[in-house]
């Protein structure tokens, strides 16, 4: 329950106190008149002594009374009838409906936050800060709350409330507290004979109490207290007289019984600036309230019982109820009221009237203005000595009296007090249930009953604070009662008897709560009087409060709550929601629950500010739980309310909440919402307005905004392909992304000599959420910046959007001119978009904008909206401005379309979060998040475009086939653009040629039809093929392409504004069967330099099927033959020769309609050999390969010229051609040898980076390091020779033949291993321990024995038959030179052994052995590619076949002492006839 600023006790007093009437002559009523107050009203400030009273009980003890307040009030000759029924009248309901609605929660007050458990709820009222948690300290905090008299309650309306509800209690038979035990009667001094005006006020006053013609005011006692007051005003009246009338008075009435009271002390002139106080005004407007309500009523006839009446009366928004039945449970609190028609808040607007203001007293007028400070003092005392002097003895003889009365009438020898513990120290009397008891409420007891008089002498002492004796007697009165059945008079003594135990000092009992329950009960239920119900239970909530009894107070008032008050009902709703946040756990749903219901009930009584706050308050708790049912009732509630009370602004933003979260409503309801929410808006808008409100539909994903810069590609024109580039309908890749990144950043390292600029940012035409957004991107002016936004309908409603366009603002700049001069003014279209017809800044930025955008239900689409800018600066989109609607839907009437297609414009900005940041160290430890500014494009000056289409670009390619195509480049700008090449991923997949292009190369497709992609050349007739190659030079620089791409040829090195050019490009298909994705990346530049973008890009990937075809192997041996003639020989010695196997096997599967293949042509390309004759037999040169065949040829490699060699060794190439048909292919020409070296150079690359380092590293001293040692035997198996394999392919599609043309590339490195064209699959590699420390560095590579074995080449020369005539010489002698080649490039130390090997197989001949006569074991040095030859002689003993490959060689380098000989490779085997003669 809400804490209050009084105490319980002090509460409870203050609702019970001694009731004193006043009467006053014509003349009294002038003086007090003079200070615009009556005599009650003059004494109200007063009332509450602060000294202390005594009185003695009927057994002569001292009883203190403290703090006693006396109620005084005037009572007029005709005073006007109360309703004494059970329910309240409609004067008292009006009355207390204007109080509440004049007390509300103060604006702009500094809220209180109270922490409940894990909610800290806000209470927006004059309330006090509580210690946080609540329950840590909660009996400290209450009592804190009860004594402090320095806090505002959290709930005045209800203390208002109760207040005056205690106070507009009609007076009861069945109890006396209400009862007037004085009458004060008043008489000025100025009268003729004040004795005679004293005379007729006694006689009115015992008319009004004996005649019986009023039921209304009751008398406490029938010989009332009268005491004699004389006015005087000393301002006017005579004070000697005024001292003489009084001093007859204390002659006739006694000294206790009258006084004169001085006032008027002050002249009205004098003093006027002096500040008085006036503590009058405070009590003013509840008394104008009360008079206004109370005299509103017929007075003519007396009170009568008025049963008939309505339940509630709106007072705050003009709701009459009279005409209404609100006891009907239509409409419950949780139900959300739908409107069955769009105009249901129209009405609501049409019944809503500006609140009733409370009545007030006339404007300027003061109180108290003829009173002084000593004034107010005689006023006080006066009310001292009256009480002190006159009323506190006159109750305490009247409690006497009682005590003697009841005590001869029931016969006790002793008075009652002293038989109190003998009357309840016995056994108790069963108490009969309510349910057993007859309904005897209307029984009446007289005056004189013996039971009233105990009820009467317990409510005297009760009023004088003598709670003991009033708890006996209430006690005893109530077994009285209840032995009668007389339930009304049973009850009211159970609910005093409950007080007086608890107001008992040092509680002797506990509270018996029981006594309260039974008390209400019976009111309720039995009697039908439930303003007795109601005062006796906010009594016991205030008790239970006291005590921690949270929840039992909460079920007490919740048990109170009913159909027939709203009001009352709504109050004490809230406080039992207080309630539940107070407790030691504090029930926060239920509170916000019953704060829901209260505002229900304030509702349907016409508080709609109390309802509206209960609503805001219960929505803390419910909000963002996943509760959206309660969300979404609650949040209509409050538009509803707010709309009444004429605040659209949070009438719109409630309805706003309904419609942004993800509702559960069924399509029906979220119509009905949608169409409250437009016309909330619609109302609130006016003709005058600046800006677009923000709108809450469609929700838009600001994050997935994407925006694009740049035209949108153009379609394929007839065979035209055009170029991919980048389009809204690809989604965003980022390893694409990276992929484009790398090759535009060779492109920009080829341009700038190998440097990338510090400048240099990738260009990035399409922004989204993964993209770098962290710069102002790039526009160019005169092309559109295309904005996606993504829309998504959450409601089961469609929408329709209309009108949809951009939000911008735009700042033009000359980013010609330096500085800040370059900047103008800003300009915006969100002025032009409030109205759609307005035209927009067509001017510097052409808007975009879409008619109409429809949106299904639950759908989410996109919406491309377009900006042209015109001038160049800085673009700043702010968001969208639409016009909003619902969709009408199929099954509506004319009135629900025409409802439905009302539309409210607006705006939705688009505020778009950057990346986390998580850099620094503050960044880490903060959630920092960077700029995102893609929707902050700035404009900057014209530059070139580039389109790009593709002509007779083909899907499918054999493995290497060559296909000739063309591009057509088209400059669709105003500006010229130069410096245009082209990187790729597969830079091997094209070429446009190089110098070496053939001249006679057709420049359109058209020129011809199956000419061949090579340059050709007619074969020498009679010529032999194969029998010589044609030899030709080329220099790599002419057809080697730079890692960032190659340069497109365009004449003048520029391409002019709206021109084109057509270019051949030659492709080759992958080596690799499959789908190739192959990514190309034009770059190109404005021909006018100093511009902010120093260059565009223009993407195109296209997808390549490529089919299988050929596969070559290729292996290197040595050739160990001699060259017969003497130039031979030399040549023999200083180059050397090699043979060249290679086999071609068709692996075709008849793939693409492929017949056969024919091998037209085999040629080489290295820097050191060369291909020199085809050494097949001549029937098998020509070579057709069908399915699955395979062929093998062998050529002669020899090394190349000295003279050739020595020209530019690492610059230029030697191409052979070997034709194998009619006609030569020019391999060293465009396309062949651009293909070539697109294709070998990383291989020849990687091997001049080796050569370098085993140059600088042999350039040192003489010895040799291990890595010298390395590359020196390497060299020695070292074969840069790289065969070209020609071919053609018979096609055969749609009965025509085709054929094809293509070419396959083997790479034949090492002597004695062999190289394939189709690189093998790489095998899965096994898992590796990653290592987190950097280990020891890797040992040092040494040579194997293999590579060592190859130091040096030898060679037998002998003739392969020799005739010896065994019979007349038994031994024969054969010369035999022995032949060793150094095939290195350092001296080595060669060892040669002419001994059989015993356990060698060799040393077993299948004749008798032979043996070598002479020196059997040499050792030699040879220089660095020395040839020496070596004179032998093999002596035979018998004729037969011998093989004379015997001699084993062992060499190594010279300067490596430690290493052993390693055996060297043996010719092949060596075998010679010797003939008998």
């Amino acid at each position: 329950m809400a804490q209050c600023v009084q105490s319980v006790q002090e509460f409870i007093q203050d609702s019970f106190v001694p009731m004193v009437a006043v009467l006053c002559s014509e003349d009294a009523d002038e003086v007090t008149r003079k200070n615009n107050l009556n005599f009650s009203e003059l004494l109200r400030p007063f009332c509450r002594l602060t000294s202390e009273g005594h009185i003695r009980d009927p057994n002569n003890q001292v009883q203190v009374v403290k703090n006693l307040r006396i109620s005084v009030n005037s009572i007029a000759a005709r005073p006007a009838p109360l309703p004494t029924a059970g329910l309240p009248g409609p004067a008292q309901r009006r009355l207390l409906s204007e109080v509440v609605s004049a007390c509300q929660p103060a604006e702009g007050g500094v809220a209180n936050v109270i922490t409940a458990g894990d909610y800290d709820l806000n209470i927006s009222d004059r309330s006090v800060k509580a210690s946080v948690p609540w329950y840590s300290d909660w009996r400290d905090t209450l009592t804190e709350l009860s004594t402090s008299r320095h806090y505002t309650a959290t709930t005045p309306w209800f203390e208002a409330y109760r207040e005056s509800f205690l106070q507009s209690m009609p007076p009861s038979d069945h109890e006396f507290l209400n009862h007037y035990l004085a009458c004060l009667l008043v008489v000025s001094s100025s009268e003729a004979v004040p004795v005679e005006q004293f005379l007729k006020l006694s006689q009115e006053q015992h008319r009004l109490q004996h005649s019986g013609e009023f039921t209304n005011p009751k008398w406490f006692i029938p010989n009332t207290l009268k005491y004699y007051v004389l006015l005087h005003d000393m301002s006017e009246g005579d004070e000697q007289r005024a001292d003489t009338v009084y001093e007859d008075m204390k002659q006739r009435y006694g000294a206790q019984g009258c006084y004169l009271l001085k006032v008027n002390s002050r002249m009205a002139a004098a003093g006027a600036n002096d500040q008085i106080p006036d503590p009058w005004s405070q009590y003013l407007h509840k008394i104008s309230m009360h008079s206004q309500d109370v005299y509103e009523e017929p007075a003519s006839a007396p009170a009568v019982n008025n049963i008939s009446v309505e339940n509630n009366v709106g007072v705050e928004d003009g709701h009459d109820s009279s005409d209404k039945d609100s006891n009907s449970l239509d409409s419950h609190p949780l139900q959300l009221d739908a409107p069955s028609d769009p105009g249901s808040l129209e009405a609501l607007r049409v019944m809503t009237s500006e609140p009733k203001k409370p009545p007030s007293t006339a404007a300027g007028s003061s109180h108290g203005a003829c009173l002084t400070l000593n004034d107010h003092d005689r006023i006080r005392q006066f009310i001292q000595e009256f009480t002190f002097r006159g009323l506190l003895p006159h109750i305490e003889k009247n409690i006497r009296q009682l005590n003697d009365q009841l005590v001869s009438r029931k016969g006790l020898s002793r008075s009652l007090f002293s038989a109190t513990k003998k009357w309840f120290g016995g056994g108790k009397v069963p108490e009969k249930s309510i349910s057993e008891l007859k309904n005897t409420s209307g029984l009446l007891y007289p005056p004189e009953a013996p039971e009233l008089q105990i009820r009467k002498m317990a409510d005297l002492c009760f009023l004088v604070q003598h709670y003991e004796l009033a708890y006996s007697c209430y006690h005893t009165a109530k077994k009285d009662f209840l032995s009668d059945q007389a339930m009304l008079y049973a009850a009211g003594a159970l609910e005093m008897a409950a007080v007086a135990a608890f107001l008992q000092p040092g509680a002797p009992r506990p509270y018996p709560a029981h006594y309260m329950d039974t008390a209400i009960q019976t009111y309720r239920d039995v009697c039908k009087n439930m303003v007795l119900a109601e005062r006796c239970a906010l009594l016991s909530a205030e008790v239970l409060k006291s005590q921690a009894k949270y929840s039992d107070a909460a079920t007490l008032l919740i048990k109170m709550t009913s159909e027939d008050s709203d009001l009352r009902s709504a109050l004490l709703l809230e406080q039992a929601a207080h309630c539940f946040i107070n407790m030691r756990s504090p029930m926060v749903r239920k509170f916000a629950f019953h704060m829901i219901l209260a505002g229900h009930r304030f509702s349907k009584g016409g508080q709609k500010r109390h309802a509206l706050r209960c609503y805001c308050q219960a929505m803390q708790v419910y909000k963002g739980k996943g509760w959206s049912l309660a969300e979404d009732h609650i949040n209509f509630t409050i538009g509803r309310q707010s709309f009444t009370l004429r605040q659209p602004e949070n009438a719109v933003s409630a309805f706003r909440h309904i419609l942004t979260n993800d509702s559960q409503q069924t399509a029906t309801q979220q119509g009905a919402f949608l169409r409250e929410y437009l016309y909330v808006h619609k109302s609130m808008t006016g003709t005058d307005e600046v800006t677009l409100p923000q709108l809450p539909l469609p929700c838009i994903h600001s994050y997935a905004t994407r925006v694009y810069f740049g035209h949108e590609r153009r379609l394929a024109e007839g065979e035209k392909q055009a170029a991919t580039h980048v389009s809204l309908d690809q989604e965003y890749d980022r390893d694409l992304a990276a992929m484009w990144r790398e090759l535009e950043k060779q492109a920009v390292a080829t341009v700038n000599r190998g440097l990338i600029p510090v400048t240099f940012h990738p260009t990035q035409c399409c922004l989204n959420s993964q993209t770098d957004n962290l710069r102002f991107p790039l526009a160019v002016v005169e092309e559109p910046v295309i904005v996606e936004v993504v829309f998504r309908n959450p409601l089961k409603v469609p929408l329709v959007l209309s009108d949809l366009s951009l939000l911008w603002k735009f700042t033009p700049k000359d980013f010609s001119l330096p500085g800040d001069n370059a900047a103008g003014q800003t300009i915006s279209n969100e002025r032009e978009s409030l109205a759609p017809t307005t035209l927009q800044r067509e001017d510097v930025i052409g808007t975009e904008v879409i008619a109409e955008f429809h949106m299904s239900t639950e759908e989410t689409k996109v919406a491309r909206l377009r900006l042209l800018p015109h001038l160049t600066g800085q673009l700043n989109i702010l968001g969208v401005a639409y016009n909003l609607a619902a969709s009408p839907s199929a099954t509506s009437s004319d009135e629900q379309q025409a409802s439905d297609l009302l539309t409210v414009r607006g705006r939705q900005d688009l505020e778009i979060q950057g990346p986390r940041l998580n850099l620094t160290k503050e960044e880490k430890t903060s959630v920092c998040h960077g700029p995102d500014r893609r929707l902050n494009p700035t404009i900057t000056p014209a530059m070139p475009l580039l389109e790009v289409f593709f002509l007779q670009f083909p899907t499918a390619l054999l493995c290497g086939e060559i296909r000739k195509a063309y591009v057509e480049f088209c400059n669709v700008s105003q500006v010229p653009l130069c410096g245009l090449r082209v990187a790729s991923t597969h830079p091997d997949f094209f070429t446009f040629g190089s110098g070496g292009s053939p001249a006679g190369t057709p420049l359109s497709p058209s020129a011809y039809e199956n000419c061949s992609a090579y340059k050709t050349l007619a074969t020498a007739p009679g010529a032999a093929p194969g029998s010589a190659a044609v030899v030709t030079l080329v220099s790599a620089g002419d057809y080697g392409q730079p890692s960032g791409g190659a340069e497109i040829p365009l004449e003048e090195g520029m391409l002019r504004p709206g021109e084109s050019v057509q270019l051949p490009l030659w492709l080759r298909g992958p080596d690799q069967e499959g789908v190739h994705e192959i990514n190309f990346l034009f770059y190109y530049e404005s021909a006018e330099k100093g511009g902010k973008i120093s260059h565009r890009v223009l993407r195109h990937t296209v997808f390549i099927c490529a089919s299988r075809s050929l596969n070559v192997r290729a292996m290197a041996c040595r050739s160990n033959t001699l060259a017969e003639e003497a130039k031979d020989r030399e040549e023999e010695s200083h180059n050397g020769s090699m043979l060249v196997f290679v086999d071609v096997e068709n692996v075709n599967m008849s793939e693409a309609g492929v017949r056969e293949f024919h091998i037209v042509q085999v040629s080489s390309s290295s820097k050191e050999w060369r291909l020199h004759k085809c050494i097949n037999p001549a029937e098998n040169t020509d070579c057709k390969l069908t399915n699955r065949e395979s062929g093998k040829l062998c050529f002669r490699a020899k090394r190349c010229e000295p003279q050739q060699a020595t020209s530019n060794t690492s610059e230029t190439f030697t191409f052979a051609d070997l034709s194998l048909g009619n006609e030569q292919i020019i391999s060293s020409t465009t396309p062949c040898a651009d293909f070539f070296f697109r294709q070998c150079q990383p291989l020849d690359l990687r091997k001049g980076l080796l050569a370098a380092g085993g140059t600088f590293s042999h350039s040192r001293s003489q010895g040799m390091v291990p890595d010298d040692f390395t590359g020196i035997v390497n060299k020695c198996s070292e074969v840069d020779l790289h065969v070209i394999v020609l071919w053609k392919a018979y096609v055969v599609e749609d009965n025509k033949q085709l054929i094809l043309e293509g070419q396959l590339h083997v790479a034949l490195q090492t002597i004695g291993k062999e190289a394939c064209s189709l690189t093998p699959k790489e095998e899965a590699q096994e898992m590796v321990l990653l290592k987190f420390k950097p280990g020891l560095p890797p040992p040092m590579t040494r040579p194997t024995q293999e590579q060592l074995s190859h130091l040096i080449k030898t060679n037998l020369h002998y003739p392969e038959s020799y005739s010896h005539p065994f019979a007349q010489k038994s031994l024969c002698v054969v010369p035999v030179t022995l032949t060793l080649s150094n095939c290195s490039l350092a001296q080595v130390d060669v060892i040669i052994d002419l001994r059989h090997k015993t356990t060698s197989p060799e040393s077993f001949e299948l004749h008798s052995s032979f043996t070598w006569l002479g020196q059997t074991q040499y050792k030699l040095q040879l220089g660095a590619q020395e040839v020496r030859r070596l004179p032998l002689q093999a002596c035979f003993l018998t004729a037969g076949v011998y093989n004379l490959g015997t001699p084993r060689v062992f060499a190594k380098l010279a300067d490596r002492g430690s290493m052993c000989e390693t055996s060297q490779q043996t010719a092949t085997p060596a075998l010679i006839i010797i003939n008998n003669a």
